[in-house]
């Protein structure tokens, strides 16, 4: 069984979906780091899980494109 978190596929779904989402008014990854670059004043512990939660998949495509890049030839 292939292992999912290396399967380009799954991740780039879960990066469209949940990385994404709620995509309106604008997506939730997008308004947290914008939160942060302000100074991230009144963040609570459920921000930052939640920000975990949608930035997770960002992380793994980051890990694909750089295993890819690092690739022996």
């Amino acid at each position: 069984m292939k292992n999912i978190l290396n399967s380009w596929s799954i991740v780039l779904i879960a990066c469209l979906t949940i990385g994404l989402a709620p995509f309106s008014p604008e997506p939730h990854i997008w308004g947290k780091l914008h939160w942060i670059a302000g100074g991230g004043r009144g963040m609570t512990v459920m921000d930052w899980l939640d920000l975990l939660f949608h930035g997770l998949p960002w992380l793994l495509l980051l890990r694909l494109v750089w295993l890819q890049i690092r690739k022996p030839k």
